[in-house]
Protein backbone atom coordinates (compact mmCIF):
# COMPACT_ATOMS: atom_id res chain seq x y z
CA UNK A 1 0.00 0.00 0.00
CA UNK A 2 3.34 2.84 1.54
CA UNK A 3 4.71 1.41 -2.18
CA UNK A 4 2.05 2.27 -4.24
CA UNK A 5 1.13 5.54 -2.29
CA UNK A 6 4.80 6.12 -2.73
CA UNK A 7 4.96 5.67 -6.50
CA UNK A 8 2.09 7.68 -7.43
CA UNK A 9 3.66 10.59 -5.10
CA UNK A 10 6.86 10.17 -7.44
CA UNK A 11 4.30 9.85 -10.69
CA UNK A 12 2.34 13.49 -9.18
CA UNK A 13 5.64 15.15 -9.06
CA UNK A 14 7.16 14.33 -12.25
CA UNK A 15 4.20 15.53 -14.25
CA UNK A 16 3.99 18.56 -11.83
CA UNK A 17 7.48 19.37 -12.99
CA UNK A 18 6.98 18.33 -16.83
CA UNK A 19 3.71 20.43 -16.26
CA UNK A 20 6.06 23.69 -14.52
CA UNK A 21 8.88 23.23 -17.85
CA UNK A 22 6.08 23.45 -20.45
CA UNK A 23 4.47 26.67 -19.02
CA UNK A 24 7.60 27.75 -18.55
CA UNK A 25 8.41 27.64 -22.40
CA UNK A 26 5.27 29.32 -23.29
CA UNK A 27 6.29 31.94 -21.23
CA UNK A 28 9.67 32.31 -22.73
CA UNK A 29 7.78 32.60 -25.88
CA UNK A 30 5.30 35.59 -24.52
CA UNK A 31 2.84 33.46 -25.80
CA UNK A 32 -0.11 35.50 -23.83
CA UNK A 33 0.95 38.05 -26.60
CA UNK A 34 -0.61 35.74 -28.90
CA UNK A 35 0.41 33.05 -31.35
CA UNK A 36 1.71 33.11 -34.97
CA UNK A 37 2.51 30.18 -36.96
CA UNK A 38 6.31 30.61 -36.70
CA UNK A 39 5.92 30.92 -32.99
CA UNK A 40 3.66 27.91 -32.50
CA UNK A 41 6.61 25.90 -34.57
CA UNK A 42 9.36 27.47 -32.00
CA UNK A 43 7.22 26.23 -28.62
CA UNK A 44 7.25 22.58 -30.18
CA UNK A 45 10.47 22.22 -30.95
CA UNK A 46 11.61 23.67 -27.60
CA UNK A 47 9.14 21.69 -25.81
CA UNK A 48 10.71 17.92 -27.01
CA UNK A 49 10.21 15.13 -29.21
CA UNK A 50 6.14 14.61 -28.20
CA UNK A 51 6.04 18.02 -29.60
CA UNK A 52 7.56 17.71 -32.51
CA UNK A 53 5.74 14.38 -33.37
CA UNK A 54 2.77 16.36 -32.39
CA UNK A 55 3.12 19.12 -34.74
CA UNK A 56 4.10 16.99 -37.21
CA UNK A 57 0.83 15.25 -37.19
CA UNK A 58 -0.97 18.58 -37.18
CA UNK A 59 0.61 19.46 -40.12
CA UNK A 60 -1.14 17.01 -41.77
CA UNK A 61 -4.27 17.99 -40.86
CA UNK A 62 -5.20 21.54 -42.58
CA UNK A 63 -9.24 20.35 -41.28
CA UNK A 64 -8.24 21.16 -37.95
CA UNK A 65 -5.32 23.80 -38.64
CA UNK A 66 -5.75 26.96 -41.03
CA UNK A 67 -3.43 26.63 -44.31
CA UNK A 68 -0.44 29.21 -42.79
CA UNK A 69 -0.25 26.99 -39.82
CA UNK A 70 0.57 23.55 -41.78
CA UNK A 71 2.84 25.45 -43.91
CA UNK A 72 4.64 26.34 -40.86
CA UNK A 73 4.64 23.11 -38.90
CA UNK A 74 6.20 21.20 -42.09
CA UNK A 75 9.38 23.08 -41.24
CA UNK A 76 9.65 21.24 -38.34
CA UNK A 77 12.94 19.89 -37.35
CA UNK A 78 13.29 15.88 -37.71
CA UNK A 79 16.81 16.03 -36.23
CA UNK A 80 17.69 15.38 -32.46
CA UNK A 81 20.90 15.47 -30.54
CA UNK A 82 22.84 11.70 -31.03
CA UNK A 83 22.84 9.46 -27.97
CA UNK A 84 26.14 8.77 -26.72
CA UNK A 85 27.30 5.29 -28.56
CA UNK A 86 27.71 3.46 -25.58
CA UNK A 87 23.63 3.75 -25.13
CA UNK A 88 23.28 1.94 -28.26
CA UNK A 89 25.50 -0.46 -27.12
CA UNK A 90 23.42 -1.27 -24.14
CA UNK A 91 20.15 -1.05 -26.04
CA UNK A 92 21.55 -3.56 -28.87
CA UNK A 93 23.11 -6.34 -26.20
CA UNK A 94 19.55 -5.70 -23.59
CA UNK A 95 18.22 -6.68 -26.53
CA UNK A 96 19.63 -9.77 -28.14
CA UNK A 97 21.01 -11.14 -24.53
CA UNK A 98 24.50 -11.40 -26.08
CA UNK A 99 27.49 -9.06 -26.95
CA UNK A 100 26.88 -6.93 -29.62
CA UNK A 101 30.08 -8.49 -31.56
CA UNK A 102 28.47 -11.58 -31.77
CA UNK A 103 26.33 -9.74 -33.94
CA UNK A 104 27.96 -7.10 -35.70
CA UNK A 105 31.39 -6.98 -36.89
CA UNK A 106 31.82 -3.70 -36.41
CA UNK A 107 29.36 -0.50 -36.16
CA UNK A 108 30.33 2.85 -36.63
CA UNK A 109 30.26 5.28 -34.07
CA UNK A 110 28.43 7.77 -35.99
CA UNK A 111 25.21 7.94 -36.76
CA UNK A 112 23.94 8.42 -39.89
CA UNK A 113 20.59 10.10 -38.95
CA UNK A 114 19.17 11.28 -35.17
CA UNK A 115 15.22 11.88 -34.71
CA UNK A 116 13.46 12.31 -32.27
CA UNK A 117 12.25 8.43 -31.85
CA UNK A 118 15.47 6.59 -33.22
CA UNK A 119 18.94 6.21 -33.78
CA UNK A 120 20.34 5.06 -37.51
CA UNK A 121 23.93 3.15 -37.44
CA UNK A 122 25.64 1.81 -40.45
CA UNK A 123 26.97 -2.00 -39.89
CA UNK A 124 28.72 -4.81 -40.89
CA UNK A 125 27.41 -8.00 -39.59
CA UNK A 126 29.49 -11.38 -38.98
CA UNK A 127 28.65 -12.65 -42.00
CA UNK A 128 30.26 -10.04 -43.75
CA UNK A 129 26.40 -7.80 -45.33
CA UNK A 130 26.48 -3.77 -44.91
CA UNK A 131 23.38 -3.50 -43.00
CA UNK A 132 21.78 -0.82 -41.36
CA UNK A 133 20.80 -0.41 -37.42
CA UNK A 134 17.90 1.21 -35.86
CA UNK A 135 17.85 1.87 -32.80
CA UNK A 136 15.39 3.06 -30.38
CA UNK A 137 16.10 5.98 -27.67
CA UNK A 138 15.81 4.07 -24.29
CA UNK A 139 12.63 5.11 -22.53
CA UNK A 140 11.18 6.93 -25.25
CA UNK A 141 7.44 5.43 -24.64
CA UNK A 142 7.48 6.14 -21.15
CA UNK A 143 8.38 9.89 -21.65
CA UNK A 144 5.92 10.38 -24.79
CA UNK A 145 2.90 8.75 -22.80
CA UNK A 146 3.33 10.95 -19.83
CA UNK A 147 3.49 14.00 -22.28
CA UNK A 148 0.61 12.72 -23.71
CA UNK A 149 -1.34 12.40 -20.51
CA UNK A 150 -0.04 15.55 -19.47
CA UNK A 151 -1.53 17.14 -23.02
CA UNK A 152 -5.17 16.02 -22.59
CA UNK A 153 -5.28 17.02 -18.94
CA UNK A 154 -3.78 21.01 -19.76
CA UNK A 155 -5.69 20.51 -23.56
CA UNK A 156 -7.08 24.30 -22.93
CA UNK A 157 -3.81 25.89 -22.53
CA UNK A 158 -3.07 25.38 -26.41
CA UNK A 159 -6.28 26.36 -27.51
CA UNK A 160 -4.70 29.73 -27.34
CA UNK A 161 -3.73 29.28 -31.29
CA UNK A 162 -7.53 30.74 -32.08
CA UNK A 163 -10.29 32.18 -30.33
CA UNK A 164 -12.42 29.86 -31.86
CA UNK A 165 -13.17 26.84 -30.17
CA UNK A 166 -14.44 25.28 -33.27
CA UNK A 167 -10.99 25.17 -35.26
CA UNK A 168 -9.01 22.68 -32.80
CA UNK A 169 -10.16 19.13 -31.24
CA UNK A 170 -6.87 18.54 -29.65
CA UNK A 171 -8.22 15.28 -28.18
CA UNK A 172 -8.60 13.99 -31.27
CA UNK A 173 -5.31 15.45 -32.64
CA UNK A 174 -3.28 13.45 -29.77
CA UNK A 175 -4.94 10.51 -30.27
CA UNK A 176 -3.93 10.40 -33.89
CA UNK A 177 -0.35 11.22 -32.99
CA UNK A 178 -0.06 8.48 -30.01
CA UNK A 179 -1.11 6.33 -32.68
CA UNK A 180 1.23 7.33 -35.32
CA UNK A 181 3.98 7.17 -32.62
CA UNK A 182 3.47 4.04 -31.41
CA UNK A 183 3.38 2.20 -34.68
CA UNK A 184 6.65 3.99 -35.51
CA UNK A 185 7.96 2.63 -32.09
CA UNK A 186 7.41 -0.79 -32.99
CA UNK A 187 9.74 -1.66 -35.36
CA UNK A 188 8.60 -4.95 -35.90
CA UNK A 189 5.27 -3.30 -37.15
CA UNK A 190 8.04 -1.10 -39.68
CA UNK A 191 9.05 -4.54 -40.82
CA UNK A 192 5.39 -5.89 -41.58
CA UNK A 193 5.32 -2.56 -43.77
CA UNK A 194 8.41 -2.90 -45.81
CA UNK A 195 7.33 -6.43 -46.50
CA UNK A 196 4.00 -5.50 -47.60
CA UNK A 197 5.42 -2.66 -49.22
CA UNK A 198 7.72 -5.28 -51.25
CA UNK A 199 4.74 -7.41 -51.74
CA UNK A 200 2.52 -4.70 -53.63
CA UNK A 201 5.41 -3.51 -55.71
CA UNK A 202 6.83 -6.66 -57.10
CA UNK A 203 6.01 -6.37 -60.29
CA UNK A 204 7.25 -2.61 -60.78
CA UNK A 205 11.15 -3.29 -61.87
CA UNK A 206 11.57 -0.07 -61.10
CA UNK A 207 10.86 0.42 -57.62
CA UNK A 208 12.19 -1.75 -54.33
CA UNK A 209 12.83 -1.09 -50.86
CA UNK A 210 15.39 -2.39 -48.22
CA UNK A 211 15.37 -5.79 -47.03
CA UNK A 212 14.28 -6.65 -43.54
CA UNK A 213 16.76 -9.17 -41.21
CA UNK A 214 14.25 -10.71 -39.46
CA UNK A 215 15.85 -12.81 -37.25
CA UNK A 216 17.78 -9.62 -35.86
CA UNK A 217 15.21 -7.45 -35.74
CA UNK A 218 13.19 -6.81 -32.72
CA UNK A 219 10.40 -4.39 -31.39
CA UNK A 220 13.59 -1.55 -30.37
CA UNK A 221 15.53 -3.13 -33.24
CA UNK A 222 15.94 -3.30 -36.99
CA UNK A 223 18.03 -3.96 -38.89
CA UNK A 224 18.10 -3.36 -43.00
CA UNK A 225 20.42 -3.85 -45.92
CA UNK A 226 22.47 -0.86 -46.44
CA UNK A 227 21.29 1.14 -49.34
CA UNK A 228 24.56 2.28 -51.21
CA UNK A 229 22.90 4.72 -54.03
CA UNK A 230 22.13 8.74 -54.52
CA UNK A 231 19.48 10.69 -53.09
CA UNK A 232 16.33 11.49 -55.52
CA UNK A 233 17.31 15.43 -55.14
CA UNK A 234 21.52 14.72 -55.67
CA UNK A 235 21.08 16.08 -59.07
CA UNK A 236 24.80 16.32 -60.19
CA UNK A 237 25.36 12.80 -58.69
CA UNK A 238 23.13 11.52 -60.54
CA UNK A 239 23.78 12.86 -63.95
CA UNK A 240 27.28 11.81 -63.24
CA UNK A 241 25.85 8.42 -62.76
CA UNK A 242 23.89 8.42 -66.59
CA UNK A 243 20.60 8.81 -64.98
CA UNK A 244 17.89 10.29 -66.83
CA UNK A 245 16.32 12.52 -64.35
CA UNK A 246 13.44 13.39 -65.96
CA UNK A 247 12.70 9.81 -66.25
CA UNK A 248 13.12 9.25 -63.25
CA UNK A 249 10.89 11.77 -61.72
CA UNK A 250 8.16 10.55 -64.05
CA UNK A 251 8.49 6.96 -62.96
CA UNK A 252 8.36 8.37 -59.34
CA UNK A 253 4.90 9.79 -60.20
CA UNK A 254 3.67 7.25 -61.59
CA UNK A 255 4.71 4.76 -58.93
CA UNK A 256 3.27 7.05 -56.30
CA UNK A 257 -0.09 7.42 -57.87
CA UNK A 258 -0.32 3.67 -57.99
CA UNK A 259 0.56 3.47 -54.12
CA UNK A 260 -2.96 5.45 -54.08
CA UNK A 261 -5.36 4.14 -56.63
CA UNK A 262 -4.35 0.54 -56.88
CA UNK A 263 -2.89 -0.19 -53.35
CA UNK A 264 -4.48 2.10 -51.20
CA UNK A 265 -1.43 1.81 -48.93
CA UNK A 266 1.26 4.09 -49.68
CA UNK A 267 4.44 6.09 -48.05
CA UNK A 268 2.82 9.05 -45.93
CA UNK A 269 6.49 10.89 -45.28
CA UNK A 270 7.75 11.22 -49.27
CA UNK A 271 10.43 13.75 -48.67
CA UNK A 272 13.82 13.60 -50.66
CA UNK A 273 15.72 11.86 -48.03
CA UNK A 274 13.45 8.45 -48.13
CA UNK A 275 14.20 8.51 -52.04
CA UNK A 276 17.01 7.54 -53.07
CA UNK A 277 18.37 5.87 -56.72
CA UNK A 278 20.26 2.98 -56.77
CA UNK A 279 21.17 0.46 -60.22
CA UNK A 280 18.58 2.27 -61.81
CA UNK A 281 15.19 1.82 -59.10
CA UNK A 282 13.89 4.06 -56.74
CA UNK A 283 14.20 3.03 -53.40
CA UNK A 284 11.99 3.79 -50.75
CA UNK A 285 13.22 4.50 -47.00
CA UNK A 286 11.88 4.78 -43.78
CA UNK A 287 8.54 2.74 -44.14
CA UNK A 288 7.31 3.71 -40.71
CA UNK A 289 4.09 5.71 -41.13
CA UNK A 290 2.27 4.16 -43.95
CA UNK A 291 -1.11 5.98 -44.76
CA UNK A 292 -4.27 3.58 -46.10
CA UNK A 293 -7.16 4.50 -48.22
CA UNK A 294 -10.12 2.36 -48.30
CA UNK A 295 -11.97 1.85 -51.44
CA UNK A 296 -14.66 4.69 -50.61
CA UNK A 297 -11.67 7.37 -50.26
CA UNK A 298 -10.45 6.06 -53.35
CA UNK A 299 -13.65 5.88 -55.01
CA UNK A 300 -14.45 9.59 -54.04
CA UNK A 301 -10.96 10.76 -54.79
CA UNK A 302 -11.82 10.13 -58.06
CA UNK A 303 -14.47 11.50 -58.30
CA UNK A 304 -13.35 14.48 -57.37
CA UNK A 305 -10.64 14.56 -60.23
CA UNK A 306 -13.19 13.75 -62.86
CA UNK A 307 -15.49 16.77 -61.06
CA UNK A 308 -12.68 18.64 -61.42
CA UNK A 309 -11.64 18.00 -64.90
CA UNK A 310 -15.56 18.35 -66.34
CA UNK A 311 -16.14 21.55 -64.07
CA UNK A 312 -19.11 20.08 -62.49
CA UNK A 313 -20.00 21.14 -59.09
CA UNK A 314 -23.08 19.06 -58.46
CA UNK A 315 -20.73 16.25 -58.39
CA UNK A 316 -17.39 17.88 -56.70
CA UNK A 317 -20.11 18.57 -53.35
CA UNK A 318 -21.04 14.53 -53.72
CA UNK A 319 -17.35 14.10 -53.77
CA UNK A 320 -16.36 16.07 -50.77
CA UNK A 321 -19.09 14.34 -48.53
CA UNK A 322 -18.55 11.54 -49.58
CA UNK A 323 -14.49 12.03 -48.44
CA UNK A 324 -15.25 13.68 -44.80
CA UNK A 325 -17.46 12.28 -42.14
CA UNK A 326 -21.06 14.29 -41.34
CA UNK A 327 -21.23 15.23 -37.87
CA UNK A 328 -24.59 16.83 -37.33
CA UNK A 329 -26.55 19.10 -39.91
CA UNK A 330 -25.16 20.35 -43.17
CA UNK A 331 -25.83 24.44 -44.71
CA UNK A 332 -25.92 22.26 -47.86
CA UNK A 333 -26.52 25.99 -49.71
CA UNK A 334 -23.04 27.71 -47.65
CA UNK A 335 -21.25 24.29 -49.41
CA UNK A 336 -22.38 24.59 -52.94
CA UNK A 337 -21.28 27.86 -52.62
CA UNK A 338 -17.85 27.37 -51.38
CA UNK A 339 -17.37 24.25 -53.91
CA UNK A 340 -18.28 26.80 -56.62
CA UNK A 341 -15.63 29.15 -55.77
CA UNK A 342 -13.53 26.72 -55.11
CA UNK A 343 -14.47 25.21 -58.82
CA UNK A 344 -14.06 28.88 -60.34
CA UNK A 345 -10.58 29.24 -59.24
CA UNK A 346 -9.65 26.47 -61.84
CA UNK A 347 -12.15 27.23 -64.63
CA UNK A 348 -9.61 28.92 -67.14
CA UNK A 349 -6.26 26.67 -65.28
CA UNK A 350 -4.21 23.96 -67.22
CA UNK A 351 -5.43 21.34 -66.41
CA UNK A 352 -1.73 19.97 -66.27
CA UNK A 353 -0.52 23.00 -64.31
CA UNK A 354 -2.72 21.89 -61.25
CA UNK A 355 -1.43 21.03 -57.85
CA UNK A 356 -3.10 17.97 -56.53
CA UNK A 357 -1.76 18.56 -52.93
CA UNK A 358 -3.09 22.11 -52.74
CA UNK A 359 -6.28 21.08 -54.47
CA UNK A 360 -6.44 18.56 -51.51
CA UNK A 361 -5.74 21.05 -48.93
CA UNK A 362 -8.43 23.52 -50.01
CA UNK A 363 -10.68 20.44 -49.90
CA UNK A 364 -9.98 19.73 -46.29
CA UNK A 365 -10.11 23.36 -45.60
CA UNK A 366 -14.02 23.22 -46.78
CA UNK A 367 -14.23 19.97 -44.60
CA UNK A 368 -12.76 22.11 -41.52
CA UNK A 369 -15.29 25.19 -42.28
CA UNK A 370 -18.20 22.81 -42.17
CA UNK A 371 -17.52 21.02 -39.83
CA UNK A 372 -16.93 17.75 -41.42
CA UNK A 373 -14.66 15.37 -39.80
CA UNK A 374 -11.83 14.21 -42.13
CA UNK A 375 -10.36 10.63 -42.02
CA UNK A 376 -6.48 10.04 -41.42
CA UNK A 377 -6.04 8.51 -44.41
CA UNK A 378 -7.14 11.70 -46.35
CA UNK A 379 -5.02 14.19 -44.10
CA UNK A 380 -1.40 12.14 -44.61
CA UNK A 381 -2.70 11.76 -48.32
CA UNK A 382 -2.69 15.36 -48.51
CA UNK A 383 0.00 15.64 -46.73
CA UNK A 384 2.13 12.96 -49.06
CA UNK A 385 0.66 14.15 -52.22
CA UNK A 386 1.98 17.31 -51.08
CA UNK A 387 5.32 16.15 -50.78
CA UNK A 388 5.61 14.56 -53.89
CA UNK A 389 4.69 17.16 -56.08
CA UNK A 390 7.27 19.44 -54.33
CA UNK A 391 10.34 16.35 -55.29
CA UNK A 392 8.71 16.34 -59.08
CA UNK A 393 8.51 19.91 -59.35
CA UNK A 394 12.63 19.55 -58.79
CA UNK A 395 13.38 16.96 -60.94
CA UNK A 396 11.22 17.49 -63.44
CA UNK A 397 8.85 20.44 -63.91
CA UNK A 398 7.77 19.99 -67.41
CA UNK A 399 5.96 16.68 -66.24
CA UNK A 400 2.59 16.65 -64.31
CA UNK A 401 1.46 14.79 -61.09
CA UNK A 402 -2.39 15.41 -62.16
CA UNK A 403 -2.06 14.48 -65.23
CA UNK A 404 -0.25 11.42 -64.58
CA UNK A 405 -2.92 10.96 -61.80
CA UNK A 406 -5.93 11.65 -63.90
CA UNK A 407 -4.73 9.62 -67.14
CA UNK A 408 -3.94 6.58 -64.28
CA UNK A 409 -7.71 6.51 -63.49
CA UNK A 410 -8.61 6.47 -67.08
CA UNK A 411 -6.63 3.07 -67.41
CA UNK A 412 -7.74 1.76 -64.11
CA UNK A 413 -11.08 1.83 -65.47
CA UNK A 414 -10.25 0.47 -68.49
CA UNK A 415 -8.44 -2.31 -66.70
CA UNK A 416 -11.37 -3.14 -64.80
CA UNK A 417 -13.66 -2.51 -67.42
CA UNK A 418 -16.00 -5.89 -68.17
CA UNK A 419 -18.61 -5.97 -70.37
CA UNK A 420 -20.04 -9.11 -69.10
CA UNK A 421 -19.75 -7.90 -65.98
CA UNK A 422 -21.90 -4.61 -66.49
CA UNK A 423 -24.25 -6.49 -68.27
CA UNK A 424 -24.72 -8.71 -64.90
CA UNK A 425 -24.66 -5.81 -62.65
CA UNK A 426 -27.39 -3.46 -64.93
CA UNK A 427 -29.39 -7.27 -64.97
CA UNK A 428 -29.42 -7.75 -61.46
CA UNK A 429 -30.26 -3.76 -60.90
CA UNK A 430 -33.07 -3.88 -63.47
CA UNK A 431 -34.55 -6.92 -61.56
CA UNK A 432 -34.86 -4.59 -58.10
CA UNK A 433 -36.40 -1.98 -60.01
CA UNK A 434 -38.76 -4.08 -61.27
CA UNK A 435 -39.36 -5.43 -57.32
CA UNK A 436 -39.55 -1.68 -56.32
CA UNK A 437 -41.56 -0.71 -59.55
CA UNK A 438 -44.25 -3.35 -58.55
CA UNK A 439 -44.35 -2.51 -54.92
CA UNK A 440 -45.00 1.03 -55.75
CA UNK A 441 -49.13 1.21 -55.62
CA UNK A 442 -49.62 -0.74 -52.13
CA UNK A 443 -46.54 1.97 -51.05
CA UNK A 444 -48.37 4.83 -52.36
CA UNK A 445 -51.53 3.22 -51.01
CA UNK A 446 -50.23 3.21 -47.52
CA UNK A 447 -48.93 6.48 -47.15
CA UNK A 448 -52.60 8.13 -48.43
CA UNK A 449 -54.12 5.68 -45.85
CA UNK A 450 -51.59 7.15 -43.21
CA UNK A 451 -51.92 10.63 -44.51
CA UNK A 452 -55.34 10.53 -44.27
CA UNK A 453 -55.50 9.06 -40.74
CA UNK A 454 -52.58 12.15 -39.84
CA UNK A 455 -50.07 9.52 -39.14
CA UNK A 456 -47.36 11.23 -41.38
CA UNK A 457 -44.84 13.82 -40.36
CA UNK A 458 -42.74 15.49 -42.96
CA UNK A 459 -39.63 17.74 -41.84
CA UNK A 460 -38.42 20.27 -44.30
CA UNK A 461 -35.07 22.24 -43.60
CA UNK A 462 -35.31 25.01 -46.17
CA UNK A 463 -31.87 26.95 -46.72
CA UNK A 464 -31.35 29.82 -48.91
CA UNK A 465 -34.23 32.46 -50.78
CA UNK A 466 -36.74 30.87 -53.17
CA UNK A 467 -34.73 28.82 -55.91
CA UNK A 468 -34.76 26.03 -53.17
CA UNK A 469 -38.79 26.47 -53.25
CA UNK A 470 -39.40 26.53 -56.43
CA UNK A 471 -37.31 23.21 -57.23
CA UNK A 472 -39.41 21.32 -54.74
CA UNK A 473 -42.59 22.88 -55.97
CA UNK A 474 -41.46 21.13 -59.38
CA UNK A 475 -40.65 18.10 -57.97
CA UNK A 476 -44.08 17.95 -55.95
CA UNK A 477 -45.62 18.42 -59.53
CA UNK A 478 -43.62 15.71 -60.97
CA UNK A 479 -44.51 13.65 -57.71
CA UNK A 480 -48.24 14.35 -58.38
CA UNK A 481 -48.27 13.42 -62.23
CA UNK A 482 -46.90 10.49 -61.69
CA UNK A 483 -48.89 9.22 -58.87
CA UNK A 484 -51.98 10.46 -61.38
CA UNK A 485 -50.26 8.28 -64.20
CA UNK A 486 -49.61 4.99 -61.99
CA UNK A 487 -53.37 5.23 -60.64
CA UNK A 488 -54.85 5.63 -64.27
CA UNK A 489 -53.26 2.48 -65.24
CA UNK A 490 -53.96 0.39 -62.41
CA UNK A 491 -58.09 1.87 -62.73
CA UNK A 492 -57.51 1.15 -66.53
CA UNK A 493 -55.95 -2.20 -65.96
CA UNK A 494 -58.80 -3.29 -63.74
CA UNK A 495 -61.57 -2.12 -66.08
CA UNK A 496 -60.35 -4.11 -68.87
CA UNK A 497 -61.08 -7.13 -66.61
CA UNK A 498 -64.51 -6.52 -67.43
CA UNK A 499 -67.15 -6.59 -70.04
CA UNK A 500 -67.58 -3.06 -69.73
CA UNK A 501 -68.98 -1.36 -72.98
CA UNK A 502 -68.81 0.50 -75.45
CA UNK A 503 -65.03 -1.55 -76.02
CA UNK A 504 -62.83 0.05 -78.94
CA UNK A 505 -60.07 -2.95 -80.44
CA UNK A 506 -61.91 -5.48 -77.62
CA UNK A 507 -60.72 -2.60 -74.90
CA UNK A 508 -63.84 -1.08 -72.41
CA UNK A 509 -63.49 2.78 -74.10
CA UNK A 510 -63.29 3.91 -70.36
CA UNK A 511 -59.85 1.77 -69.83
CA UNK A 512 -58.57 3.14 -73.27
CA UNK A 513 -59.16 6.62 -72.90
CA UNK A 514 -57.47 6.06 -69.13
CA UNK A 515 -54.46 4.23 -71.13
CA UNK A 516 -54.31 7.35 -73.69
CA UNK A 517 -53.88 9.71 -70.53
CA UNK A 518 -51.88 7.63 -68.48
CA UNK A 519 -49.45 7.58 -71.49
CA UNK A 520 -49.39 11.38 -72.16
CA UNK A 521 -48.90 12.10 -68.55
CA UNK A 522 -45.47 9.63 -68.57
CA UNK A 523 -44.78 10.99 -71.47
CA UNK A 524 -44.91 15.04 -70.11
CA UNK A 525 -42.96 13.43 -67.00
CA UNK A 526 -40.08 12.16 -69.46
CA UNK A 527 -40.01 15.39 -71.08
CA UNK A 528 -39.81 17.67 -67.95
CA UNK A 529 -36.85 15.15 -66.57
CA UNK A 530 -35.13 15.85 -69.92
CA UNK A 531 -35.36 19.99 -69.97
CA UNK A 532 -34.35 19.58 -66.05
CA UNK A 533 -37.25 21.30 -65.33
Amino acid sequence: MFDKFLHNAIEDASATARLREMIAVLRKREVVRGMTPEKLRQVLEDLGPTFVKLGQVMSMRPDFLPPEYCDELMKLQTGAKPLPFRVILEVIEQEYSRRWNQVFQSIDEEALGSASIAQVHRAVLTTGEKVVVKVQRPGIYEIMSKDILLLKRAATLLKIISRSQDVLDFNMVLDEMWMIAKQEMDFLMEADHIEEFEHLNRDVDYVSCPKVYRQLSTQHILVMEFIDGVRIDDFDALRANGYDITLLGRRLGENYVKQIIEDGYFHADPHPGNIWIRNGRIVWLDLGMMGRLSSRDRMAIRKAVYALANHDTFEMKAAVLSLGVVHGRINHTALYQDIDALMAQYSSLDFRSLQMGVLTRQIMNILRVHHIGCPQGLSMFARGVLTIEGVMRLCCPKVSFVEIFAKSLSVDFKKNFNWRDELDKAKREGLVLLRKSAQLPEQISDILKMTMSGQTKVNLDLTGAEEPLRHLDRMINKVILAVLCAALLLASSTICTTNMTPKIMEIPLLGFLGYAIAFILSIRIIWDIHKGI
